[in-house]
This record gives structure tokens, sequence and C-alpha cells, in this order.
């Protein structure tokens, strides 16, 4: 990865492995949400700006490969519904969690049991997405969105690609088959 603070358009995601480290000691270093989030803008800045385009373009990508019907059941259910916007901060929430948990869900959605919490009234971190923004904004006093080379780049919202729902939530028993813990657990 190239360390250089010369801002150019980039269509490379960083390296997999820092990427899941950052996320790994994030969750070590706070107790919610708001500390999480603190965190990682805090964390991302230490990188050059073209890695920190990176971070967004591997979150994008984490986005894309779990854009799908099982997932979003998941989602449903877990947060006793789940819009367009909200299955989007369902996975962001999910990626947030760690590798561990972000591929054994993308395997089974259902694993996502071991994540509940009474604590939480819902499921999404929206703000996840936009740690990548911030820590360039802070970094550059520029737009990340403009350094992304999107001639290159198509692993993100807008070319998520085309599923039928295997679920219905007029048909709970639908639901039921494709994630049964979450369902018995968490449906009402």
């Amino acid at each position: 990865m190239e360390n250089s603070t010369m801002l150019t358009k980039t269509a490379e995601m960083l390296n997999e492995d820092l990427y899941w480290a950052i996320i790994r000691n994030s969750l070590q270093n706070s107790e919610d949400q708001d500390e999480q989030e603190m965190y990682l803008i805090s964390a991302l800045k230490q990188l050059s700006p073209v890695e920190i385009v990176g971070f967004r373009l591997r979150t994008d990508k984490l986005l894309y490969d779990t854009y799908n019907s099982e997932m979003w059941c998941a989602g449903f259910i877990m947060n006793g519904g789940c819009s367009d916007d909200g299955f989007e901060y369902f996975r962001n929430w999910v990626i947030s969690r760690g590798k561990e948990v972000y591929y054994k869900a993308k395997e089974n959605p259902d694993s996502l049991i071991d994540q509940t919490d009474l604590e939480l009234e819902e499921y999404e971190f929206e703000s996840f997405w936009y740690v990548a923004l911030e820590a360039f904004r802070e970094k550059t006093g520029k737009e990340l969105y403009d350094f992304i080379d999107d001639d290159n780049f198509k692993l993100k919202e807008g070319y998520y690609p085309n599923f039928e729902f295997t679920w219905s939530d007029d048909n709970p028993e639908s639901m039921k088959t494709i994630c049964p813990r979450l369902f018995d657990k968490m449906w009402e």
C-alpha cells in the first residue's frame, strides 16, 4: 500500500489483515459504539490518506458481500423490522463486531445469536460507515468521496446484486427456516 500523503484517486482496498486489526483494537479499547467510533477515527488518522480511502473501500466490499436475503432476514428479526437504510446500518454493525463475527454471519446469519444483548435497543451502527470519511476530513481537510476511483471500484452501494427474498414477514415460518435460533429468541 502506498504510504504517500499525495492525494490521488484510488480503487485499492486496505489490506484485510490491517483492516481487521484496526477493528479488533477498536473493540478492545472501547465499551460502546460512541467510544468505538472515536477510537476508529483516531486510529484511521494515523494512516495515509490513500489507506483511509482503502479502509472505506474495504468496508464497502464487506457490505457488498453480505447484501443478500439471508443476512437481511437476520437484521429484520434482530431489529424487529429492517428498511433499506436499516439493512446498511445492520451490516455495518456486523462488520464492527470483528472478523470472526463477520465471517461466521456471512456463512450463517443465525450465528449472530451469539451477539445478542438485552441492553441493545437496535443492532445498527450507522456511524461506522462514516468513520473513514471523518478521519479523512480531519487529516486532509478534503472529502474522501472525491478520492475514490469510481470507474474501477464497483463493489459498493449502487452496484449491489439483485436477489429474490427467500422469506417474508407475512410468513414468519419462512424467517424461522433461515434463522431459527434468532427467530426463537427475538421474534415477537
